[in-house]
């Protein structure tokens, strides 16, 4: 007998079934009708990239560790994308003279990643990039945390249930140096080691900062400067506070948006500006849900032109870990609203005429592709999740009438065949209520 290939995907991907097919789609679509209420157009882009394009803003991280990397037939090194943004970056770039800014843009697509699959974490995901390019307002921050507790409201989510924690990287430098007393050239190794603060118990963490050269005393501030949160702000200098786009949106109604948290820092080297994170305050799932944050020069690696930009990822792996942890995952939707079953195979012609004029009418309907037992064929439309179905006997078509039957209910009656889809229409939405 000869030996057949797995079924199972590649490590770290997922098929997903109709069903689970099903309560994605209803969620993204909640999502997307949010996000282009606001005024986001959507575009999309390749999948294959040239690879430097990450290597020289997506961090060491991802460049070294994570990236699926190949050599096409024409010696160009390209990498499945692992995220979104400096590919938007890039499309920005090439357009800049036709666009006009400030724009706003989506998308959702796949990445890629190498990483090691655990909970939270897969080598293939979805994600929804949002961006706004083209102005350094801080309203344009603003816009981004209010749509962000709108998307959250829009798949059922309560403020309870999340927290948006945000920084900045130039007070978090301020703080470093200024604060702390943190020299400047060790700020990015301080930066990295801050962005794992929470990941690790303090002996390793002063371990660490031994290891690049931060004295006992440096450590001690540096760790009450991190527990301090809010109260920070008022240490902070005038002339920091008044760089930081973020402290004007703290220092106002965007306050309210918002929970300052000097521990946010994010990996991606292009971040220079406010960086945040939406995280779920569930003890069972205390994890970050997604980020992102402000990017002043990305757009410099395609131009001579500078196109700031801001916006977040919203994965789909922790995003469904969350709406799981906390019961808001839709129902799938059933297969179809209504199944026609003609009870002779000499039927299905007319069976077809009938669910031909339900489809029109917006309703999901289909016919029996075999012939089976009305029985069956019943227990199949049930199993389906139809919720109406309608009979045609070779007496009552005779006549121009079919039986119209609510699965709910088991009620059933006898119309004509041109009055079926009012019928149906009339169950349909007596059911929804």
């Amino acid at each position: 007998m000869s030996q057949h290939l797995t079924t199972s995907p590649y490590r770290g991907t997922r098929d997903f079934l109709p069903a689970e097919m099903s309560v994605r789609t209803q969620v993204f679509h909640r999502l997307y009708e949010v996000i282009e209420r606001y005024g986001f157009v959507r575009y999309d882009g390749p999948i294959l990239e040239s690879a430097e394009i990450y290597e020289a803003k997506s961090g060491q991280e991802i460049a070294d560790l994570q990236l699926y990397t190949l050599t096409d037939r024409g010696g160009r090194r390209l990498a499945l994308r692992p995220e979104m943004t400096p590919s938007v970056a890039r499309m920005i770039a090439a357009n800049a003279n036709t666009l006009q800014f400030p724009v706003r843009w989506y998308c959702h697509v796949n990445c890629h990643r190498y990483e090691r699959p655990q909970r939270g974490r897969v080598r293939e995901h979805w994600q929804i990039n949002v961006d706004t390019f083209g102005s350094d307002s801080p309203n344009v921050e603003t816009e981004i945390f209010e749509l962000i507790h709108d998307m959250m409201a829009a798949v059922g989510a309560t403020r309870d249930m999340y927290v948006l924690r945000a920084s900045d990287r130039v007070l978090l430098d301020g703080i470093l140096t200024q604060i702390v007393g943190i020299p400047a050239d060790q700020v990015r190794a301080v930066s990295s080691m801050i962005d794992r603060w929470d990941k690790y118990p303090r002996e390793q963490l002063a371990e660490d900062a031994d290891k690049i050269g931060i004295s006992a005393a440096q450590f001690d501030r540096l760790e009450g400067a991190l527990q301090a949160g809010d109260k920070l702000l008022a240490e902070i200098p005038a002339d920091v506070l008044e760089r930081s786009q973020l402290a004007k949106i703290l220092d106002g109604p965007g306050r309210e948006l918002v929970t300052f948290d000097p521990l946010i820092v994010r990996g991606f080297d292009y971040y220079t500006s406010t960086v945040f994170e939406v995280f779920d305050r569930d003890p069972v799932n205390n994890r970050s849900l997604f980020g992102g944050g402000g990017y002043s020069d990305l757009v410099g690696l395609f131009s001579d032109r500078r196109i700031p930009g801001f916006g977040f990822g919203m994965g789909d792996v922790t995003l469904f870990d969350f709406l799981e942890t906390h019961g808001l995952l839709p129902k799938p939707l059933p297969e179809a609203d209504v199944v026609v079953i003609p009870s002779r195979p000499d039927l299905y012609n007319a069976a077809a005429t009938v669910a031909r004029v339900l489809r029109r009418d917006g309703w999901r309907t289909t016919v029996p592709l075999e012939p089976r037992k009305l029985g069956k064929e019943i227990g199949r439309a049930d199993k389906a999740g139809a919720r109406v179905i309608v009979i045609l006997g070779p007496s009552d078509w005779a006549e121009g009438n079919v039986v119209v039957r609510s699965m709910l209910t088991g009620d059933q009656q006898t119309v004509s065949a041109d009055s079926a889809g009012e019928t149906v229409a009339g169950i349909l939405r007596s059911e929804a209520h």
